[in-house]
């Protein structure tokens, strides 16, 4: 017999999953548009030469691509080696390569400064394992067209705002900027070849810490000097004295004589963020150098979202100011933050299935339709959350099954009974 599983690292949903995430989706709807943003919607799949244009990063390797139609065996067989011969279509693999091109197709219809919402499914061909799929949803938060701090500041306040509507106050954003990333290699004497796989490696220092980092670094025999450098800066002495996030906090994380420019944009965002949310105490920011966020369209600021709840982050983003520039001939500056919504939805307390009375209507086989409907609509007509079930001999798991749906209460339906003369009782 065939499979009737789904396909591997993707997944079905039951009714009372598909109700809880929705309920969350509703809650990050809300919030993104009350700060301003704008909901689109953009088609599942891009071109191919768009996906694989180098601006994807590494993403670009787990792309599904779409046959081209009409091939024959002769024409597979030539294209064997070359996939662009083959496919012309491709599953998006992220949103914000879409909304680029969105926004070059749209630009004249859009204001000058857009700040956009997509919620929707990418797909990536990954290796399934625990909290990684070949489907999942992105909730994105993008701005368009301002250089400023501004937006930086907006993106994070959203999503902090987002985070704490969901009950996971507490959330903090670590921050660095590819730009000083760049400064801070040069001058520990990288070469511009050697970057890439460096950063690479100062990705895992979370993981095997400052020796590791060096031997891995030696190992692929990257400039003795440069990292000689390195380590000496990663191992020097510091005080433990606490820092707010700020010039003094970034400056003192970094070699000395760090770019102004970079460090005025880090602390423009901190002083942002810190008047829009000026009575919760500190300013939820750390400034991370070593933040290094893996995609290749990356140009300056970039951010993760952070909760002690747990060790890994539940979201990220940063500036992407050359990406809009391939399509438009012109850059655009852009940024963009993303909730990782199945990471998160994992962490959401169930709380109410529904604001308004879910209820299981347990009639006899002998009640007539036309009362059963007439009590129904009496009900949705008062806002609830209707639901006919015909008795069975196991009431017990009927009821069961219908609290785990999210149902908050139960009626028994006789023949000529009305509205009036429900005796409704709660599930619980």
């Amino acid at each position: 017999m065939a499979s009737v599983n789904p396909p591997r690292g993707m997944r079905d949903f039951l009714p009372a999953d598909k109700a809880r995430r929705e309920r969350v989706l509703a809650v990050i709807r809300e919030r993104y548009r009350a700060h301003g943003f704008d909901e689109i919607e953009t088609p599942v799949v891009e071109e191919y030469s768009r996906l694989h244009a180098g601006i994807g990063g590494d993403n670009e390797k787990l792309a599904y691509n779409v046959l081209k139609r009409g091939l024959d065996a002769d024409a597979i067989r030539a294209g064997a080696d070359d996939p662009a011969a083959l496919a012309d279509l491709g599953l998006r693999y992220d949103l914000t390569v879409p909304l680029a091109r969105f926004y070059a197709s749209h630009r004249g219809e859009l204001p000058s400064v857009f700040r956009s919402i997509q919620i929707a499914p990418v797909w990536r061909a990954e290796r399934p394992q625990k909290g990684r799929y070949r489907q999942f949803v992105q909730c994105d938060i993008d701005i368009i067209g301002d250089g400023s701090a501004r937006a930086e500041a907006e993106l994070i306040v959203a999503t902090l705002d987002t985070v704490d509507a969901l009950g996971l106050d507490g959330g903090s954003v670590r921050v660095n900027d590819r730009r000083v990333l760049e400064w801070m290699l040069a001058s520990f004497g990288f070469t511009d070849d050697e970057k890439p796989g460096v950063l690479i490696t100062i990705d895992k220092l979370d993981k095997i810490g400052p020796a590791g980092v060096a031997a891995e670094l030696r190992g692929r025999g990257t400039t003795p000097t440069a990292v000689d450098a390195f380590e000496a800066f990663l191992t020097r002495p510091q005080t433990l004295e606490y820092h707010p996030y700020g010039e003094r906090q970034i400056r003192k994380a970094l070699p000395e004589g760090a770019p102004d420019e970079v460090v005025g944009h880090l602390v423009g965002i901190g002083e942002a963020v810190a008047a829009a949310r000026s009575g919760d105490g500190d300013v939820p920011l750390v400034f991370d150098p070593f933040l290094v966020r893996g995609m290749g369209y990356y140009t300056g600021t970039i951010f993760e979202l952070a909760h002690p709840s747990v060790d890994y982050s539940l979201g990220g983003g940063g500036r992407y100011d050359g990406m809009i520039g391939r399509f438009l001939g012109q850059d655009v500056p852009a940024v963009g933050f993303s909730i990782g919504f199945e990471r998160i939805v994992d962490l959401i307390a169930d709380g109410d299935a529904a604001a308004a009375s879910a209820i299981v209507l347990v009639h006899d086989r002998d009640v007539p339709l036309g009362e059963l409907l007439a009590i129904k609509a009496g009900l949705l007509a008062d806002g609830a959350r209707v639901r006919l079930e015909q008795r069975t001999k196991n009431l017990k798991a009927l009821l069961e099954r219908s609290a785990a749906d999210g149902y908050t209460s139960f009626a028994t339906v006789t023949a000529g009974a009305a509205l009036a003369d429900l005796e409704i009782k709660p599930l619980a």
